[in-house]
């Protein structure tokens, strides 16, 4: 049984913590830390090995970069204006050799300067006439479910399993997505934050025999209509840095490169390497 990552927040005198810790990834993420950096820091790394986690990573802040650093961090990528305008930092530690090694970096790299020589055209968001898109509800849950179990062996959250598909609708989280008949064909949504402005793009999936229609593009594309409409201008997404279509996908629609999370999750069918992709809706 998988266990699912959740949240809890420790407060002292010291400082505050927002911390998600996540068993299925082996890590532990700290969102944000307020008050004495140092104590905090010192509360993540016991938390990560009382847990036998192997990869505690820190979402700073720009005023927070050196302190980190001279903690033995390592900054691996960044989305700016995630802080209500002010911009984020990845911060990893690592507590295995094994979890620290990008054994595929040439290969990603690769594919990373092919993606950013394509040249970004603007949409046209035509799609064959049998590809219906629509706003996901939650008796659609079922089957979402079903396109995620079919494209995604494993994923670092349980959307194979249609309750928890509600409960993030219910959370406030928007999916789009194309459907066919009576099947969900390929879906994507945006994760909000509403207390920080920002929203992660996020559980992008279409079958393979439908990839040549450009549907991704426009699902996203949709969301970003969303959230700005809901005054959210922070867009970012996660994409698997083996992924040549979803990198270029979302070098197309305007996002810029900001990093590369090594070893973050377990998805598709291992622990991948994820870039880390920002886009500011306000200049789109």
């Amino acid at each position: 049984m998988t266990v699912l990552a959740y949240t809890k927040e420790f407060l002292d005198r010291h400082c505050t913590m927002n911390v998600c810790i996540d068993p299925f990834n082996k890590r532990v993420r700290i969102d944000d830390i307020r008050g004495d950096l140092m104590k905090g820091l010192e509360k993540a790394e016991e938390i990560a090995k009382e847990l036998k986690l192997e990869k505690l990573i820190v979402k700073g802040r720009k005023e927070q970069f050196m302190l980190l650093l001279e903690r033995g961090f390592q900054a691996e990528a960044a989305i700016d204006k995630y802080f209500l305008g002010s911009d984020c930092y990845f911060f990893c530690k690592y507590f295995s050799i094994e979890r620290s090694n990008n054994e595929q970096l040439l290969k990603e790299n690769e594919i990373l300067k092919n993606v950013q020589q394509l040249e970004r055209i603007g949409l046209t968001n035509d799609h064959p006439k049998q590809y219906e898109l629509k706003l996901i509800e939650k008796d659609d849950a079922e089957k979402l479910a079903v396109l995620y179990q079919q494209v995604f062996k494993i994923y670092p959250t349980p959307l194979h399993d249609p309750e928890y598909i509600k409960k993030t609708i219910e959370e406030g989280t928007i999916y789009y997505a194309f459907q066919v008949g009576n099947e969900i064909v390929s879906a994507a949504s945006a994760e909000v934050n509403t207390f920080y402005k920002n929203a992660e793009m996020t559980d992008c999936a279409t079958l393979p025999q439908h990839r040549k229609h450009g549907l991704m593009k426009i699902l996203l594309e949709k969301l970003e209509d969303r959230l700005v409409e809901d005054g959210v201008y922070c867009s970012y997404s996660i994409a698997r840095a083996l992924s040549f279509g979803m990198n270029s996908a979302l070098h197309g629609l305007g996002y810029q490169y900001r990093g590369r999370l090594t070893n973050n999750v377990f998805i598709y069918d291992k622990l991948e390497n994820m870039n880390v992709w920002v886009k500011d809706l306000s200049r789109s």
